[in-house]
């Protein structure tokens, strides 16, 4: 049988590949990969990486070794890191354009956030690879192995040192709107454990020696792909979503240039944009700023201290003379009177009546984007962060609930704390859980890439996560209003001056994930660490 031949062939030459072959095998197939995240989203390209990750662990040995499955699980080691630095590669290389907005002083850097990243990201899938190897078997429950080794090794990279689960794995399912409903029963890492062990499954259809296909595995993992299909077209047939009384929101996205943002002498010009942007109304029932009820803006609206600013702040009163309230990005700057200065990344709220007391200060900071790990040490070799604040931003601290007038409680997010869903699903699981997220975020740093669009699919699945709809405004965009199916309402495209008017969607009921939070996703892993067992007992 010609075909069979081929591949039996194809196989044994991955799982025999030693050397740079492999490793290179290794690299190819983790970039394939990427490309099931967005922008591109060709969810079933991530089978690739994963069925050639069961192969390279059926062949990780390492001869002439005395000590067979510690040298088998570094072999395995060595073929994670090799996918894990192809995938994260293809997946984050759009990282180095924030290096490029001020070229003079962060250029010669570019290697580190391009190249280096990648590198320490893919220790991760290393170690994953190895666990999976400790708990193999030569059946179909090897498969059950590397989901589950796989599975915890990203589980951990979205919690150790501050967490990065930026392109979790689960994100090729997550990206898709129907196949990402399932999150909201398991959460990110459900998915990811789901997605490892669905996609994976093609590497038994042809096992070494037996001379046949074997369809089962691959059959079970079909029907569970269709069933949690079905389970999303399910939720997304839902009627249209109620919409919240009485709230007009009007979304800005001014396309900001970076090098211009953050420029004081531009403070006139781009002042002066927000307000003309804000009468610009795009509904048929609107005109300007005085039939919306609240006005949004983005993460770092001004090139300066608004609360420091009386002029700037009592002509943005003056705008809202007519009863609207201002929801903005703002860097903040407390004085502690001794000479102590503390800057904060925040959401401000301003009225007619000035600038209210009730705020937010980002907690979860980006490092070397907004302050320097180990600053001490660091700044001895002239490395500074990317926004020009002395010191760098301090996190903050307190409660994560927003309070706004004439709006339910909003869970406020600033940036790229919309992809940590462990510290927002927190807050979700009481009585009084906020009924809205906010993210305001600055994209522009990343230009026309992939990383608006993947942060953008990220910010998606909280929505869908926690059954709460999510206003998102974005400097260059993505912006959108999404219902709690993570449907869009109104969307601004990327890489546009948009202005969007939209009402808010009332909350979902509350989903078994807000509930719940990582059980769901704890209860799958240990089923596949029962399983991956089960089977190397049985070997």
């Amino acid at each position: 049988m010609p075909r069979a031949n081929v591949l039996a062939s194809l196989v044994e030459g991955v799982i025999l590949s030693w050397g740079w072959r492999r490793r290179a095998i290794a690299f190819v197939s983790g970039a394939v990969g990427a490309l099931a995240l967005p922008p591109f989203s060709l969810f079933a390209l991530i089978a690739l990486p994963l069925t050639v990750a069961v192969w390279l662990i059926d062949g990780a040995q390492d001869r002439g070794s005395g000590r067979p499955l510690i040298a088998s699980m570094r072999a395995a080691f060595g073929a994670g890191w090799w996918m894990g630095f192809g995938y994260f590669l293809a997946g984050l290389w759009w990282v180095g354009a924030a290096f490029l907005v001020e070229a003079d002083k962060f250029a010669w850097a570019l290697p580190l956030g391009v190249v280096a990243l990648p590198a320490v990201l893919a220790v991760f899938p290393a170690v994953g690879f190895a666990i999976a190897r400790a708990l193999w078997s030569p059946g179909p429950a090897r498969i059950f192995a590397l989901a589950f080794g796989l599975g915890l090794t990203e589980w951990a990279r979205g919690l150790l040192f501050t967490g990065f689960p930026w392109n979790d794995l689960g994100m090729a399912l997550g990206s898709n709107l129907t196949l990402a409903q399932i999150a909201s029963l398991v959460g990110l890492h459900g998915l990811t454990f789901l997605t490892i062990a669905i996609f994976a499954t093609p590497a038994t259809l042809w096992r070494v020696g037996e001379g046949r296909l074997n369809l089962a595995p691959a059959g079970l993992a079909a029907l569970a792909l269709a069933l949690i299909a079905a389970f999303g077209a399910f939720r997304l047939a839902a009627p249209a979503s109620a919409m919240l009384p009485g709230v007009k929101l009007r979304l800005i996205q001014p396309d900001v240039a970076q090098d211009v943002s953050f420029s004081p002498e531009n403070r006139d010009p781009i002042l002066r944009r927000y307000l003309d942007l804000s009468e610009r109304a795009t509904a048929p029932d609107r005109s300007g700023v005085r039939d919306v009820t609240h006005l949004i803006w983005p993460e770092s609206a001004f090139p300066f201290i608004l609360s420091r600013d009386p002029q700037a702040l009592a002509d943005i009163a003056g705008f809202l003379s007519s009863g609207a309230t201002l929801i903005t990005g703002a860097a903040r700057l407390e004085d502690d009177g001794g000479g102590a200065r503390r800057y904060f990344n925040s959401i401000e709220i301003v009225g007619r009546n000035g600038l209210s007391g009730e705020r937010y200060d980002k907690q979860h900071l980006v490092p070397f984007g907004e302050y320097v790990p180990f600053e001490g040490l660091l700044e001895k070799a002239h490395i500074t962060q990317f926004v020009d604040i002395p010191g760098g931003f301090e996190p903050g601290a307190g409660r994560r609930v927003l309070r706004i007038p004439g709006l339910p409680d909003a869970m406020p997010l600033v940036c790229y704390e919309a992809i940590f869903p462990t510290e927002i699903g927190d807050l979700f699981s009481g009585a009084e859980r906020p009924r809205w997220l906010l993210n305001v975020t600055d994209d522009a740093w990343f230009g026309q890439t992939p990383g608006p669009y993947q942060h953008f699919a990220q910010a998606r699945l909280r929505a869908i996560e926690l059954g709460a709809p999510l206003v998102r405004d974005a400097n260059s965009g993505i912006s959108a209003v999404l219902d709690g199916f993570g449907r869009e309402i109104v969307v601004a495209p990327l890489g546009a001056e948009g202005v969007l008017d939209a009402e808010l969607p009332e909350a979902l009921p509350p989903t078994w994930q807000s509930r719940l939070g990582s059980v769901g996703a704890a209860l799958i892993g240990l089923a596949f660490l029962a399983a991956a067992l089960a089977g190397r007992g049985r070997s």
